[in-house]
């Protein structure tokens, strides 16, 4: 069984939300993203936006989030559950772990970016699911995650199907 580090930092670091992408996925541990700041300006398909590692190169912004182990053979459904080519592309980043060593892992950054959108509400819920289960820093949460302005789907059965996962 071949393996591949993903840094989940959106809402991938829900458990119940990767799991049902990647069922082989393993929690390594909380790690950091640093000279990246989290932001909800990647345009989604769903006419909503979604969360971005954006890299900002200033060593004051980091991004927490999380590392899993995941099985290669898995790859290709997260990319086609991240839009990989639509959207989000592939990036090799050096994440660090609670004890300072650093690790080699994938994640996916935004290529298409509209800041005039806003994240559904059940969207944002499955990154502050997933920053509470991870146990993120609490100023962290507050300031990146759950100030952030989000909006009712108008597709209300796909807002029940997507809170159904935590339930």
């Amino acid at each position: 069984m071949s393996t591949l580090n993903y840094f989940a930092y959106g809402s991938n670091m829900s458990i119940a939300r990767l799991h049902g992408r990647t069922p082989s996925a393993v929690l390594q541990g909380c790690c950091r993203l640093n000279r990246h700041d989290l932001r909800f300006h990647k345009r989604g398909h769903d006419g909503s936006s979604k969360a971005d590692a954006y890299f900002t190169g200033d060593d004051h912004d980091v991004i927490h989030g999380a590392l899993f182990t995941i099985e290669r053979s898995e790859k290709p459904n997260l990319d086609a559950a991240e839009g990989l080519g639509n959207g989000y592309e592939l990036k090799q980043v050096m994440v660090i772990d609670g004890a300072g060593f650093t690790i080699p892992a994938l994640t996916y950054v935004a290529t298409q970016f509209d800041v005039q959108l806003k994240p559904y509400s059940w969207y944002l819920n499955h990154v502050l699911v997933g920053a509470l289960e991870l146990g993120l820093p609490e100023h962290y949460i507050h300031s990146k995650i759950s100030t952030v302005t989000a909006v009712d789907d108008g597709n209300r059965m796909r807002d029940r199907e997507q809170r159904r996962i935590h339930q």
